[in-house]
């Protein structure tokens, strides 16, 4: 097993991918609980983790890469990339270009009409409910009997028709009606209302999304290399799969903790990153969801601290924890296997929350 070789050094001079760069020590952290973490890697203890990177305060301080990922390699984090949709979502609305969360969805695809199962709650669909995972249509990845299912999109050529076609979803006794829920909202994991909303996304900028995201977000952080799945009609796969570096998945998250700024340079709105991050649905007792973003107190030392986190397939999790000023990737090809986010969070919670001093 190949293992990539840790960036770390004393200057503070911007680095790839204009980050500054440090010792654990000088922003408070151990590095003993971090670097333990390539030894699990190496005694099979820790299974298929790819990348592991943390910043405080604005420094880059512990990178390691595993297996045959490296600093240069595009990584495959799935879902968390879900969350760029709702950063484009912000950039669209702060140049008007977009109304608003509370502006209406089948507005924007007339030419898809009629749809099927018709309901006039169809038409009440905001981009909100889509932020949110909360639309009315039956639509549930984990269920593998919904008709919403994703594995079922991928099988169709226009995806927002899939989306728009479904029925309207259905609470039988044993589910809790969203009018009953916290926040008033019944989430439900869905990918196909995040792959229509990029759709409606590029309805709305007028040009290609790629283009946009790379001007508006891409740019501005300095990410010059990617890779981008597109859905059959030509436009990228905002429900997934976007492959970048380690760097630059921990940007976004950076982005994210100092409040839309980079490098002090304003790339999204203040109080965008605050709505976003700040919970709308409640997936479950332990977790609560935002604008694309997974929220949960997690444990640290004598209590718990609030972790707001890009989560997908495979165990990959990107995210900040705010009290701490700290910012994280942990990156993992577990895909499809069982356990693959407990992995991810004891190592959160063990070696990357466990390594900052009180």
């Amino acid at each position: 097993m190949g293992f990539g070789t840790t960036l770390l050094a004393i200057s503070l001079a911007a680095g790839p991918g204009g980050w500054a760069e440090g010792d654990p020590a000088t922003v408070g952290l151990d590095a003993a609980p971090l670097q333990a973490v390539e030894d699990q890697v190496r005694s099979g203890a820790l299974v298929k983790l790819t990348g592991l990177l943390v910043a405080r305060h604005g420094t880059l301080v512990f990178e390691r890469y595993f297996g045959t990922a490296g600093p240069d390699a595009l990584l495959d984090t799935r879902s968390a990339t879900k969350t760029v949709t709702g950063y484009l979502v912000g950039a669209a609305i702060a140049r008007k270009l977009l109304p608003g969360v509370s502006a209406r969805v089948t507005p924007w695809f007339k030419d898809r009409r009629p749809f099927a199962n018709p309901d006039q709650r169809k038409d009440r669909i905001t981009v909100e409910d889509l932020l949110t995972m909360s639309s009315r249509l039956e639509c549930d990845d984990w269920n593998e009997f919904s008709r919403g299912n994703e594995e079922r999109m991928y099988l169709v050529e226009d995806w927002p028709r899939f989306f728009l076609d479904l029925p309207i979803r259905g609470y039988p006794s044993f589910a809790t009606r969203p009018e009953d829920s916290k926040y008033g909202r019944a989430f439900s994991y869905c990918t196909a209302g995040v792959a229509t909303l990029g759709f409606l996304l590029e309805r709305a900028v007028r040009e290609p999304l790629d283009r946009f995201a790379e001007r508006t977000l891409f740019g501005p952080l300095g990410i010059d290399r990617l890779q981008w799945v597109r859905s059959p009609q030509g436009t990228v796969q905002t429900g997934g799969g976007l492959r970048l570096r380690g760097r630059d998945l921990l940007a976004l998250a950076q982005l994210a903790l100092d409040g839309g700024r980079w490098h002090g340079t304003r790339v999204l709105d203040a109080g965008w990153i605050a709505e976003s991050t700040r919970p709308h649905a409640r997936i479950d007792e332990q977790t609560e969801y935002g604008y694309l973003w997974w929220l949960k107190d997690l444990p640290w030392r004598d209590r718990t601290v609030h972790v707001v986190f890009m989560s997908g397939n495979g165990g990959n999790k990107i995210g900040l924890v705010p009290e701490l000023d700290l910012a994280f990737a942990i990156t993992s090809n577990n895909y499809g296997t069982r356990g693959m986010h407990e992995q991810t969070e004891r190592v959160l919670v063990q070696s990357v929350l466990g390594a900052v001093r009180p």
